[in-house]
């Protein structure tokens, strides 16, 4: 007989029921064969007085270890262990489960490279990150959120909300969009052109397995947002490149790819490319519609920080211009308000609505629609435009900061202009040194820069990268120089 009174161990200080804790244990003693098949387990009250428990709690934990099919009760004879138990081919009981590997799946699946990136994650808060332009989650109206969302909760009219809704998204909230974009980006959409996704990234990945379920190629700038070239690959699209001029990507290299590949999508971030900043200009816009009217292929337009223009009113997007159908419009509140808010929408044509639609039951089902309320009230209310003029005037301030000290410090190792908009500068690194080595040394002086080759997807060696401002303070952005400056020193001294 197994010495039970040694071998099991129960706790009355755990939340777990005790009838539990033994049946779990029990369970235990079946996978490592200490208990075989057709063993007779003791009598309730034997047990009962071994562990120094009350008897019902043997019952129960005998009742449980029968309905899940561990054991079985034979009438006039007791509990005995299933007869059919096959053996489990595991570590024993008695080896340490630290031991155990976890790491290795014991089965095959599918590994796809384009997905081997090294995205920032926690990291020491000592160190000084460089984002690729981010907002100040410390500017965020939580008060003023908190409080709106607690008076949704509040009201009994929403309860329905919390069973399962349309993957369109919350109605309120597509009704107040549509009149938001409409009036803020010239848009001229209804209802039906537009559902609420999770942030522009999930309104891309969307649109991609539509575009490029069958293949198909898309062209995007030889610079160009790291993310949305994998989202493509991953969507088993040919991704094509073209230059990255001073006013946007070359039109004129697009037709003439458009002439020899089955180009089925353009992805444009238009209004502040990513990641050099720059500004498609009024008659690129037009000229790429026009060009998608013509070879019939689809503009992804990510307008991901339409908001933040310091130098003059924000230009229209191309979805504002399109009258034949051809924009897919992304974006999103994230970087508006703060990424953790995952509120975003897709705009465009409704049959391309209704299957992203379809497609997004089987990816996330629905969103939340209690945030998706509270968003609609914090636009409606004007708490969102009010937050976005506090923060435009703070962001420029911190640009202008930003961009003095860059110049000032370390004009001879660096070039850049000044953004018009964003929450990012375009830096160019002296070809005498490498962003490498910059990474390296900056380390050191407990500087973190993130996955660099992530600005150079194209391995065109352009030698730069964005260095987001607005997260930064004043105070902050002196220690980022200060650390910045001693690295390139040092940098400059190895070569001398």
């Amino acid at each position: 007989m197994i010495p039970y009174k040694t071998t099991i161990h129960l706790s009355r200080d755990s939340k777990t029921p005790l009838f539990i804790q033994l049946t779990n244990q029990f369970i235990q003693l079946i996978k490592s064969r200490t208990l075989m098949p057709k063993a007779k387990l003791p009598g309730s009250r034997t047990l009962a007085n071994l562990l120094g428990v009350h008897r019902k709690t043997v019952v129960a934990c005998y009742e449980e270890l029968v309905l899940q099919g561990w054991a079985e009760s034979i009438p006039q004879s007791g509990t005995f262990i299933h007869a059919d138990l096959p053996e489990l081919q595991q570590q024993k009981l008695n080896e340490p489960h630290e031991n155990l590997d976890t790491t290795l799946a014991g089965f095959s699946f599918i590994r796809d490279e384009s997905l081997d990136r090294s995205f920032p994650q926690d990291h020491d808060e000592s160190y000084l990150y460089v984002n690729d332009g981010i907002n100040d989650e410390r500017l965020t109206p939580f008060s003023e959120i908190g409080m709106i969302y607690r008076r949704v909760l509040g009201k009994k009219s929403n309860f329905k909300h919390a069973s399962y809704g349309t993957t369109y998204g919350n109605l309120e909230l597509r009704e107040t969009l549509v009149n938001y974009l409409n009036e803020t980006r010239g848009l001229n959409v209804s209802v039906e052109n537009i559902m609420i996704t999770r942030g522009s990234q999930m309104g891309m990945f969307l649109s991609a397995q539509i575009l490029f379920g069958n293949g198909g190629c898309i062209i995007v700038g030889e610079t160009n947002y790291s993310s949305s070239d994998t989202t493509f690959e991953f969507s088993n699209a040919t991704i094509l490149r073209v230059s990255v001029e001073d006013d946007g990507l070359d039109i004129n290299a697009i037709e003439k790819l458009c002439k020899i590949n089955p180009v089925k999508a353009v992805y444009t971030t238009s209004h502040h490319h990513h990641p050099t900043t720059i500004t498609m200009s009024a008659q690129k816009r037009l000229q790429l519609l026009n060009l998608a009217k013509a070879y019939k292929f689809a503009i992804v337009e990510d307008d991901y920080d339409y908001d933040f223009n310091y130098n003059h009113t924000p230009i229209l997007p191309l979805a504002s211009h399109d009258v034949s159908g051809n924009v897919i419009y992304v974006g999103s509140f994230c970087k508006t308000v703060a990424p953790v808010f995952r509120v975003g929408y897709l705009v465009a044509s409704k049959d391309f609505v209704d299957e992203a639609a379809k497609l997004r039951r089987f990816v996330d089902r629905q969103g939340d629609a209690f945030l998706q309320i509270t968003f609609a009230k914090f636009i409606k209310e004007g708490a969102l435009d009010r937050h976005v003029r506090k923060v435009m005037k703070i962001y420029k301030e911190r640009r202008d900061y930003f961009c003095k000290l860059l110049k000032d410090e370390l004009d001879r190792y660096v070039a850049f202009e000044i953004p018009k908009g964003g929450m990012a500068v375009w830096v160019t690194l002296d070809k005498k040194y490498s962003w490498d080595e910059v990474e390296e040394e900056a380390k050191t002086h407990k500087l973190l820069f993130a996955e660099l080759k992530r600005y150079d997807m194209a391995n065109i060696g352009h030698n730069g990268i964005r260095i987001g401002f607005a997260r930064y303070t004043f105070d902050e952005t002196k220690l980022f120089i200060s650390h910045f400056k001693k690295t390139m020193e040092i940098l400059e001294s190895r070569l001398n």
